[in-house]
Parts: structure tokens; sequence; C-alpha cells
């Protein structure tokens, strides 16, 4: 065997063990995640053991990344994990769609959307309601934070 091979050989063993890693990652049932992983992930407790495995390794991905992320960026994760928690299959597929929608946007367009976004999030409540009647197609239940 060549060393090029041997080398190649390597490089194709890594990958693949990396892979059956992420994986078995995956396949996490809620029982045998660590202490952390739980507190971070608590608002998805009770659906965890039903999540996609492509699902659970971005929750874990979350998880793992927590412990770094300044006291606001943690706080905007716990609130964005207790909203998913409470949204029926349906909305978690039309936010999917959105988010998708959203990020084939030009970086001008997001940043357009961004301001409008800041400024319907400045009116009051009564405004809110006002421009949601006049326009529903426009004002969804979104929320963008």
């Amino acid at each position: 065997m060549t060393a090029t091979l041997k080398v190649l050989m390597g490089v194709i063993l890594l990958a693949c063990m990396h892979s059956f890693a992420k994986a078995d990652d995956a396949n996490v049932v809620w029982s045998q995640l660590d202490s952390d992983q739980r507190k971070v992930l608590n608002p998805l407790a009770s659906e965890w053991d039903t999540l996609r495995p492509w699902q659970r390794e971005k929750m874990l991905d979350i998880a793992k990344d927590y412990p770094k992320m300044p006291a606001d960026k943690q706080a905007l994760v716990q609130k964005r994990l207790s909203n998913w928690s409470r949204m029926t299959p349906y909305e978690r597929e039309n936010a999917r769609k959105k988010h998708q929608q959203f990020q084939s946007l030009t970086n001008d367009k997001k940043s357009e959307l961004r301001k409008k976004w800041v400024e319907y999030q400045k009116l009051s409540e009564t405004e809110r309601a006002k421009l949601r009647a006049e326009s529903p197609e426009n004002y969804t239940d979104a929320v963008l934070e």
C-alpha cells in the first residue's frame, strides 16, 4: 500500500467515524442527556424522544454552545425553545418555510424587513391590532426575535 493510499483510507475512516458519532448523538433519548443538556433543552423534554434525528442533532449543538453564549443570547435561546415547544406541527412547518424564504432574500431585503419589524415592535398593541385587522395577510403571529 502506498503512503498516499494509507492517508486517504485514514481520512475516509475518520469521516465515517465522525458520521457514526453524529448519528449516535442524534439517537440519544432524553434520559441519556446529561444534566446540563437537560437544563438547556428542558422546554423540549416532553417531546424529545419523538424528535427526528436531525432535530435532536441541531438541539444538541445548541446545548453544546449554550454555556459560551452571553446571558442575553441564552435568554433568547430559552424563549425560542419555549415558543417552539408550544407550536403545533403545522405552525412549525410554516415557521421553517418562512425562515427558508427569509434566508433566500438578498442582504438588503433582509435588512429592510428587520427595520420594519423593529418599527412594528415599537407600536402599541392597539396599533398592531389595527394593522393586523386591516391587512391580515401581511401580519401573522411570527416571532422574529
